[in-house]
């Protein structure tokens, strides 16, 4: 269910926007996302589990917060970052 190391570095160095960036919204979104896809696919197969739920809704909630922030800040920079995520909106 979690993010093995080498995903999660896999995903920073493709979302970072400078060398050894591991802060940016696009790199904490990019985490977010892969976070969130691998609940879904695991509440999937375990429909009864309402505490991963809750989970779930925390971080499609964080998600959506910093996707908020960038687009408020860039809106160029969020187009290009939910066209790279594949994400709706």
């Amino acid at each position: 269910m979690s993010i093995t190391a080498e995903r999660r570095a896999a995903l920073i160095t493709e979302y970072a926007t400078k060398p050894g960036d591991t802060g940016s919204p696009e790199v904490q979104v990019a985490l977010l996302s892969e976070r969130i896809a691998n609940l879904t696919e695991h509440l999937k197969t375990h429909a009864k589990d309402f505490h991963s739920r809750r989970g779930l809704l925390v971080l499609v909630g964080q998600r959506r917060g910093l996707l908020d922030y960038v687009k408020k800040n860039d809106q160029k920079r969020y187009e290009t970052l939910i066209g790279r995520l594949g994400l709706r909106r």
